[in-house]
């Protein structure tokens, strides 16, 4: 799976966009909020809503996953591409990560499903 692929994936969410927030750097957001990170060997994603209950990601894939840097705390984990995470489970987490994000958003700026 190439990064343009986890990108194309990202934004075929409803009312998904790409940004550039920082040079270089792509995330796909949804509303005002990032749901993925989008980078050449890996995606940053949400995948659950305390770091405990992403950990579950790090113990399953060691080699693969870790907790993001700043927002880690928060179950933010990078999960790599063309590792031991199959390719299916990196899709399923970017949707989880979005139905995430949605769910925390004012109703005023979900997207209509």
């Amino acid at each position: 799976m190439t990064r343009d692929e986890l990108l194309a994936h990202c934004l075929g969410k409803p009312g998904a966009w790409p940004d550039q927030p920082w040079d270089g750097d792509v995330v796909a957001k949804v509303g005002p909020k990032i749901f993925a990170f989008v980078g050449d060997g890996g995606v940053g994603v949400k995948c659950a809503p305390t770091r405990e209950a992403a950990d579950e990601w790090l113990h399953r894939y060691p080699h693969d996953a870790k907790a993001m840097a700043y927002i880690g705390r928060s179950g933010w984990n990078t999960l790599r591409i063309g590792g031991a995470i199959p390719e299916d489970e990196i899709l399923e987490a970017i949707d989880e990560s979005y139905r995430w994000v949605v769910s925390k958003l004012p109703k005023k700026d979900r997207p209509a499903q």
